[in-house]
């Protein structure tokens, strides 16, 4: 692998210094991430519909999981990375990313998704398997019972199949919710304690069927009994703080998306007071997303502190974190182009959705964080209610209602809402000792 952005060794992500960065193979990589990102967003961008959102978030979530078992694996891995297992892992969501615009018309599109995702989920779980490890952070990659309804999808058809998919997604995220470290080791020894004695009665026969030969010949295929007894399993923990910059950097791709689709959006339209007036909140927002997950958390997330949770359920939020944030670029690019006219319903209940899924996931932060309830209601709790404003004032159930101006505004000041208590009023996050597999990551404001 070549060299990392700070001038690192053969991995390209640890420099002689000890400190750890994304290699060049990681950027290159999360390019896919950037395309696939743009497709996902585009599902929503002609209007949200309860179909539109659910097929969203299987295929955003599907996506996200095949991203994270890649760098999950560059994460471990380290300098050992295989080049080729990786690119082979972007291909795979190349030819998912690529699927997404025709995956509820075209059966070809969709088996072309469902066959690129068990194959990107086999990548991982082989190039673990072989490496004789066990990643206690991202357990899906050895328990893989959510791919059987995956399979099962290539001959299905219609809704049925996308149904198949969330219950394979409900299932892995049930495992990643419910499967400790401590479980993994103990299911691990246990059978691993069953292989040794079934090796070792393999070993004892041989020596016994040996008993009769010369004693180097019977030496020779005892040791050769023994050679084949496989090394038991080892479990790792992701480097905490390499991921929580991988974790990071995914949310800026997801942020670009939303430049990229206001940028675009306001291209197309005369530069009048609404847009102008339009694409300056659009962006102001973009400004304050940024500094509420990657100046006042970690791991991308916002207001949470470095050693709140495990490692598993941090990606739990973080997946919740990014699609909504991804929403969110659909739902801007919708506004500029509706600058100087009234923000229809559909759009209005996305934005005002997005924003309370941004602050909810925010309050759990700072919750786990141990901030305490009283200061996590305090950052988040007005800024709620400014978006239920946006959701349910006059026009939540008629056409009629407030103007993009108006509503781009409230988005705003629910998001400079926690970003100005976090300033203000820092609340700094209770003493605990560390979950495991949640080192030190990230960085405050």
């Amino acid at each position: 692998m070549s060299t990392s952005v700070s001038g690192a060794s053969r991995s390209g992500s640890e420099p002689e210094g000890g400190e750890r960065h994304a290699s060049w193979l990681e950027l290159f990589f999360d390019l896919i991430a950037v395309a696939g990102v743009g497709q996902l967003a585009h599902l929503l961008h002609a209007g949200p519909s309860w179909t539109s959102l659910g097929q969203y978030a299987v295929l955003f979530l599907a996506f996200w999981f095949a991203w994270v078992m890649s760098t999950m694996y560059g994460n471990v891995a380290g300098k050992r990375t295989r080049v080729v297992a990786v690119v082979a892992g972007m291909f795979g969501m190349a030819v998912m990313a690529a699927a997404v615009p025709g995956v509820h018309e075209s059966a070809e599109k969709a088996r072309a998704f469902a066959l690129a995702y068990i194959v990107v989920r086999l990548i991982a779980s082989r190039v673990w398997s072989g490496r004789r490890q066990v990643v206690a952070d991202l357990p899906i990659i050895q328990l893989g019972a959510g791919l059987t309804p995956w399979v099962v999808s290539l001959w299905a058809h219609g809704d049925t199949r996308l149904w198949l998919w969330a219950a394979g997604l409900v299932i892995d995220m049930a495992v990643m919710a419910r499967v400790s470290r401590e479980a993994l080791q103990a299911e691990i020894d246990q059978k691993w304690a069953h292989a040794e004695e079934r090796a070792e009665r393999w070993v004892r026969r041989e020596e016994r069927r040996s008993a009769a030969l010369p004693p180097e010949e019977a030496r020779a295929r005892i040791e050769r009994a023994r050679s084949r007894m496989r090394k038991k399993p080892q479990v790792v923990a992701a480097d905490v703080e390499h991921l929580s910059e991988r974790l990071g950097l995914f949310v800026l791709i997801v942020l670009g998306e939303g430049l990229v689709q206001s940028v675009s959006a306001a291209s197309e339209e005369p530069w009048d007071g609404g847009v102008r007036a339009v694409g300056i909140g659009v962006f102001v927002l973009l400004v304050l997303v940024w500094s509420l997950a990657l100046r006042t958390g970690a791991y991308g997330l916002p207001l949470l502190a470095p050693r709140a949770l495990p490692v598993r359920l941090v990606l739990l939020l973080h997946w919740l974190f990014a699609g909504a944030v991804a929403a969110l670029a659909a739902a801007l690019g919708r506004a500029v182009e509706q600058a100087g006219d009234v923000m229809p319903q559909p759009g209005r209940l996305l934005l005002a959705g997005v924003l309370a899924l941004i602050l909810a996931t925010a309050l759990v932060c700072a919750l786990v964080s141990g901030r305490g309830a009283v200061w996590g209601v305090g950052a988040t709790g007005p800024a709620l209610v400014a978006a239920g404003v946006l959701a349910a004032a006059p026009g939540a159930r008629d056409p009629e209602g407030f103007g993009t101006v108006v509503s781009v505004a409230l988005a705003v000041l629910a998001l400079a809402w926690p970003v100005a208590w976090r300033t203000y009023r820092p609340g700094a996050p209770a003493t605990r000792r560390p979950a495991h597999g949640a080192g030190p990551a990230g960085s405050s404001g």
